[in-house]
């Protein structure tokens, strides 16, 4: 695996506002693109541009009008993305929003009874989300458990608690806490070898950034991510839904039309700077391949950042030149292992000798940013069962660069000496 030339990650980082600046403290190297990636300056640009048209859709005038084709275009470019012949998109306050609109959707239009499942690796927003609404349906929630010493679920896992009742069935893609990906074809297969009927929700939201969402091979209803973790901006979440799923009861305005599950005026804008993601992708593409088509260039493009990110995890976890690696560290526990070819793009890791909050801060301190993983309600299904109480959590993008790693780890070399 090799990262990026110089030329090319030069072209990339001009892309990306702020990558090496922090807008209140300065100069800063970013490792925390799991709390929220960089943005594009495009996505910026966007943003400003349609924030102050003053028109909504559906009104008889050219602005109107505008705003209406700019949606289609975007809905259009989500399906290249997302490479999703079939379904629907539609924009929401938030992928959290969106991840318990769905799962609601999807629990409350099922028949009575019946089994919703999900697994302990998954983000409190649709493990909460799908508890929450099986309790409020009277079914049973069933629990997959994921290895501890992977941080993954598989499909083996879910074959040995799916049942025929299954009506309802969440996956995590990617895991904000170990960085761990999990193979959602195989997972869903599994599911509908038994209960081909189920409903099956995907939560997108930590793996979109790093490249190749392909929806039409996956067999599933619902997949949401957060833009603003994918290089758009704060303010919305994009879902897309099934047409068997659209065909339960929506929720939605009587006598309106039945397909929509949008609800209110849409920000234009959301959709637009989504267009820039895309587009950036179809750039990316160009850049390290010869393809024809923009779903190729697309595909191209999320090879090419999981091959970089690769190159730069492993730098990180095993050392570059004289600077030992985050896995040679003395009393170093790396989440989901040391050796895992499902890892994207980030390392979190703990040491006997120093708190996880001290670490972040000292690193803050030098200017590289990372974040704290409590065993909170967010973190504590993965940290609680390794003993932790938290955790360091390194987060990368393809826009960063192996002088970053370099960094990280003097720095870490200089505390831990």
């Amino acid at each position: 695996m090799t990262t990026f030339s110089s030329d090319l990650i030069t072209k990339v980082r001009d892309r990306f506002a702020h990558v090496d600046t922090c807008p209140f403290t300065g100069p800063r190297i970013f490792f925390e693109n799991a709390g929220g990636a960089l943005t594009l300056r495009s996505a910026v640009e966007t943003s400003t541009k349609f924030a102050s048209v003053p028109d909504n859709q559906g009104r008889d005038n050219p602005a109107s009008h505008m705003l209406v084709d700019v949606i289609k275009q975007a809905k259009s470019d989500m399906a290249l993305f997302f490479n999703a012949p079939d379904g629907q998109f539609f924009v929401g306050e938030s992928g959290t929003e969106l991840t318990f609109r769905l799962i609601r959707t999807m629990v409350m239009g099922t028949p009575d009874g019946g089994i919703v499942m999900g697994s302990s690796v998954e983000h409190p927003a649709s493990r909460s989300a799908a508890q929450h609404w099986a309790l409020q349906a009277g079914k049973e929630y069933v629990n997959v458990p994921h290895d501890d010493a992977t941080g993954a679920v598989n499909a083996a896992d879910y074959a040995a608690h799916v049942t025929p009742d299954v009506h309802v069935a969440t996956i995590l893609h990617t895991s904000p806490v170990t960085g761990i990906g999990n193979d959602v074809a195989a997972i869903a297969a599994a599911i509908r070898a038994v209960a081909p009927e189920a409903f099956i929700f995907v939560d997108g939201i930590q793996h979109a950034s790093h490249g190749h969402i392909d929806i039409a091979s996956y067999d599933v209803d619902g997949y949401v991510i957060s833009p603003y973790k994918v290089f758009s901006r704060h303010g919305y979440g994009v879902a897309w839904v099934s047409d068997r799923l659209t065909a339960l009861p929506v929720e939605q305005l009587f006598n309106g039309p039945h397909e929509s599950w949008e609800m209110g005026t849409r920000d234009t804008g959301a959709y637009a700077t989504f267009s820039d993601v895309v587009r950036y992708f179809d750039w990316l593409g160009s850049e390290v391949s010869k393809s024809s088509t923009p779903r190729e260039r697309i595909e191209a493009a999320g090879a090419a950042i999981h091959a970089h990110e690769q190159a730069l995890t492993n730098a990180m976890l095993h050392g570059i030149g004289n600077l030992p690696g985050l896995a040679n560290l003395p009393g170093v526990t790396i989440l989901a292992g040391i050796e895992n070819p499902d890892r994207e793009g980030l390392v979190s890791f703990s040491l006997e000798s120093i708190p996880a909050a001290d670490i972040v801060t000292s690193l803050n301190n030098q200017g590289i940013r990372t974040h704290t993983r409590k065993a909170d309600h967010y973190s504590g299904n993965i940290l609680t069962p390794l003993g932790l109480d938290a955790a360091v959590r390194v987060s990368l993008c393809h826009y960063n660069t192996l002088d970053e790693v370099r960094a990280l780890l003097s720095a870490m070399k200089e505390m831990t000496d």
